[in-house]
């Protein structure tokens, strides 16, 4: 199914990728075609991070696809990334949520804070996909609470000594370069935290328990712990208690995959029910027959539609160096919820299939809920989006 609605220019909007955002579409079909539905339930089954895959997306530039060539990444922007992860995640949400959160969260902090010593040692290992990155902000005990951190960086002498744990970080036991926020004084709060960037195998450093999940079963998710870690000072990105406010702008760019992500959810279990439509045969005649099933069709085809809108108009503006976090927040909540809605009726269109791992919407099904949970819940978005109409 044809889906390539938009892509706003600098001038004014066009609804038609441009050449070169098609090429790139279709390059990120193709992989995800030959590559990765092949493995699809092998890499679910056995929850192994799929390295031999991420490698060869290195190969094409997705692991760097918006940061700048002499820093070994692909040079290309917003609007392509969110392209190149629908198609993956059309697949394999898993991988597509891999090549997002390197991207965005680790690498993008980097990129957006990081001083120009901090680009130059960091981002050509991330931009190329000879490291992996992980970017550490929830904890145990807080979530979209930030105020609650518990971890803490202390001064010894020009170092920091760092303390505590990380909870459901992405890439966690794969990474190899991480940006970890902690406070540096407790009676300020949420005030005080900042943002250093690790390395595995500092000393103190450990990768604890890895998630055993109901979805997204081989994108790596697992806790680590710092049990005085000592961070040289140059590793502090921007300056002390900058690092809640480096947060909010890095999970704008993180939410805008998510919702990249979210449509390519909704569009894989929309191209699955119409397959599965036509070929199935009921009472004499295909499901694509009945009303009922057209319509739950044309429901899932014009939410997604409207969902991939937001989503590209958001990054959109970011693009263009616009205000971008009502757009985000809006995408994130709207595709996330359509993706949620898509799945289940693909199931249901699907009847005793959709509930079989043979069919891709059993998968798509699982994966999908965590798209209302991760880089801010659907109620989280909610207020940011509320706060925006009050003006706040």
């Amino acid at each position: 199914m044809a889906h390539e609605e938009m892509v706003m220019s600098g001038t004014g909007m066009d609804f038609e990728l441009s050449e070169s955002q098609r090429a790139v579409q279709e390059l990120a079909r193709n992989f995800a075609e030959k590559e990765m539905r092949p493995v699809v339930m092998e890499y679910d089954e056995s929850q192994e991070f799929p390295f031999e895959i991420v490698r060869k997306l290195a190969e094409l530039g997705f692991m760097g696809i918006r940061w700048p060539e002499e820093l070994g990444g692909a040079g290309l922007t917003e609007l392509e990334s969110i392209v190149i992860v629908e198609e993956l995640a059309k697949v394999d949400p898993s991988v597509a949520l891999t090549v997002g959160s390197h991207n965005s969260l680790c690498t993008g902090h980097i990129m957006a804070f990081g001083s120009e010593e901090q680009k130059a040692r960091y981002v050509p290992d991330l931009a190329s996909g000879r490291k992996l990155g992980a970017w550490a902000l929830t904890e145990p005990g807080s979530g979209s609470d930030a105020g609650g951190m518990k971890t803490m960086a202390t001064r010894d002498g020009s170092d920091w000594i760092i303390n505590g744990s990380k909870t459901f970080i992405t890439q966690g036991s794969v990474g190899s370069t991480y940006v970890v926020m902690a406070m540096t004084d407790r009676a300020k709060g949420k005030e005080s935290i900042s943002a250093f960037i690790l390395e595995k195998g500092m000393s103190g450093f450990s990768v604890g328990k890895k998630e055993n999940k109901l979805g997204m079963r081989c994108s790596d998710t697992a806790t680590i712990v710092f049990e005085n870690v000592r961070v040289p000072k140059q590793n502090l990105i921007g300056q002390v208690g900058e690092g809640f406010k480096q947060a909010l702008v890095v999970l704008d760019g993180g939410r805008i995959g998510i919702a990249a992500l979210s449509v390519g959810i909704a569009q894989g279990a929309l191209d699955a029910s119409l397959k599965y439509a036509k070929e199935r045969v009921q009472f004499g005649k295909p499901l694509a027959e009945f009303q009922a099933i057209q319509w739950k069709l044309a429901d899932m085809a014009t939410e997604t539609s409207a969902a991939r809108l937001l989503t590209q108009q958001a990054a959109w503006k970011k693009t263009q160096g616009q205000n971008h976090t009502l757009a985000v927040s809006q995408a994130k909540y709207f595709a996330s919820e359509v993706a949620v809605r898509a799945t289940n009726e693909a199931v249901q269109i699907h009847g005793g299939y959709g509930f079989i791992k043979d069919f891709p919407v059993e998968k798509l099904y699982r994966d999908v809920k965590l798209m209302t949970i991760g880089e801010g819940t659907s109620e989280v978005q909610k207020m940011v989006i509320a706060r925006y109409l009050f003006g706040d």
